[in-house]
């Protein structure tokens, strides 16, 4: 797996009713090897940056837990299929695929990629308070 540059914003958050672009929101353009983005955090608003780490090879290792790759690819009408996966404890999955987006696609995956990891933090804290729990059950 190849990683780029870490994203950063280069102004702060903006008026939601402002359409931008990915190339707007970040120092280091994206590389035209890049296929995916390993998201580091994924802000409250879809027009905040979100934070990412370029990927050049989207296939290459398995993602940690929580972690979320999205992949995108052109299709023949001239949209993008856009597909994000889930990195779980021991084990990858499909978490959404977005068939021929057209332009901006950033508010269409954002509250997707916003609920699921809160879903995963949520569920992460609880799966760490049942094994405390068994453990001091157990001693």
């Amino acid at each position: 797996m190849t990683c780029r540059h870490i994203t950063r914003p280069t102004a702060s958050p903006v008026n939601s009713s402002e359409r931008l672009f990915l190339g707007d929101l970040v120092h280091h353009p994206m590389p035209r090897s890049v296929r995916g983005a390993l998201l580091r955090s994924i802000p409250p608003l879809p027009t905040q940056p979100i934070h990412t780490v370029w990927m050049t090879d989207t296939a290459a290792a398995p993602l940690r837990p929580g972690s979320i790759l999205l992949s995108w690819e052109s299709d023949l009408q001239g949209g993008m299929n856009v597909t994000a996966r889930l990195g779980l404890a021991a084990t990858e999955v499909l978490l959404a695929n977005w068939p021929g987006l057209l332009g901006d696609w950033t508010p269409v995956v954002h509250p997707t990629l916003l609920e699921v990891t809160g879903l995963h933090a949520a569920l992460s804290v609880a799966t760490d308070a049942l094994h405390l729990a068994n453990h001091l059950a157990a001693n």
